[in-house]
């Protein structure tokens, strides 16, 4: 019998409305998650101009509500963190142990099947008797959501408050992954973060769980960089909206750290002008790493590269769930990673609009979607 249950949907014209979905029975490798918590980010935002009608939301943490005959490693009542990057576990990149790039998959990278028309996601999600995608495969926005049981990590540690979960789900593992799977970060050194909103906190937290010495972080915004010096800033500058690729605030880094630049810089505002910036900003053979998922054309001076710089782009932190979902419970149960205090407000799914308003005002580090 279906469950009806309510959902945010994106209807494809920038809009989205609240409405009711029908989901199937899970089939054999699928299980429907009671959602608890849902994280809310730019992406997010982004959905409503895909051009497509989708189930939002693709952070969450909840219960097992029920599953599929072939499930065998979760029960009835677990607690779980839901992942947007799938893996097979079978394709060439997840034996190359790039989990989040799997070739079969992933919803964003070129050669996965994630978003495929007639693709398996599609079966069981249905929106006035059509069905509908869910959003990287998830649809966290709602009561109720169907996954592939593959799409899941259990919460073994007890007690967890489930908005801290869900922001791990992308936010915390993107900016912790980035730092510690994807720059191998080094005790000691020194670091430059360049934005301070839900990913950059991450990232800062992250430098300063791995040991980094001086952590600068670097915001237009006064109330961002008083969040950064909560979770692990040394230093902050205040840049100028003017200083449009951030060469005054490169000047400023190389004075703070004795004119040599920083060992490690990382993007996270997702501003295609900054694209290039972490790389003025580092000392030679230092690493500057683009976080924020920039994917528009920039144009890059080569003379940032001099001399043996290395530039990555990692996607997702270089997720392995199975592996770094528990380590940052560990982390978050020891008290070393903050996210209770990366919330900075809940919200009701029927408040869904509030919550965006805040988000695009820079209100919050993050905003979280509570379901009963």
């Amino acid at each position: 019998m279906a469950l009806s249950v309510k959902s945010a949907i994106a209807t494809g014209d920038g809009q989205f409305v609240i409405d009711q979905i029908s989901l199937a029975q899970p089939g054999p490798d699928e299980v429907i998650v009671k959602m608890k918590a849902a994280g809310l980010c730019h992406t997010d935002y982004d959905s409503l101009s895909w051009g497509k009608p989708i189930i939002m939301g693709h952070e969450g943490a909840g219960i097992i509500h029920s599953r599929g005959s072939a499930v065998e490693e979760f029960d009835l009542g677990d607690q779980v963190i839901l992942n947007w990057a799938t893996p097979c576990l079978s394709c060439f990149q997840c034996q190359e142990g790039n989990q989040h790039l799997c070739e079969q998959n992933s919803p964003v990278v070129a050669g996965g099947n994630g978003y495929t028309p007639g693709h398996p996601h599609l079966a069981g999600s249905k929106w006035k008797g059509n069905s509908i995608e869910r959003s990287f495969n998830l649809g966290t926005l709602s009561e109720y959501a169907l996954v592939k049981q593959s799409a899941l990590v259990k919460i073994e540690a007890r007690p967890i408050n489930f908005s801290a979960a869900a922001i791990i789900s992308c936010g915390v593992m993107t900016g912790y992954g980035s730092v510690v799977n994807a720059a191998r970060l080094k005790t000691g050194s020194s670091a430059v973060v360049l934005g301070c909103g839900g990913v950059g906190l991450n990232v800062i937290q992250a430098c300063a769980i791995a040991g980094a010495e001086h952590i600068i972080a670097v915001d237009i915004n006064p109330q961002k960089l008083e969040w950064a010096r909560q979770f692990g800033a040394t230093d902050t500058i205040l840049a100028d909206p003017s200083d449009q690729v951030l060469m005054k605030v490169a000047g400023l880094v190389k004075e703070k750290l004795g004119g040599r630049g920083a060992d490690y810089a990382f993007e996270c505002t997702a501003i295609p002008a900054l694209g290039a910036a972490p790389l003025a900003m580092i000392r030679n053979a230092g690493t500057a790493v683009q976080v924020s998922g920039i994917e528009e054309e920039i144009n890059i001076d080569m003379r940032l590269f001099e001399w043996d710089k290395i530039y990555m782009n990692p996607l997702y932190g270089k997720c392995r769930p199975a592996i770094d979902f528990p380590i940052l419970v560990g982390l978050y149960q020891k008290g070393k990673l903050n996210l209770d205090e990366l919330i900075t407000r809940e919200y009701a799914l029927d408040d869904l609009q509030k919550a965006f308003d805040d988000l695009i005002k820079g209100k919050n580090a993050k905003g979280v979607i509570v379901f009963d």
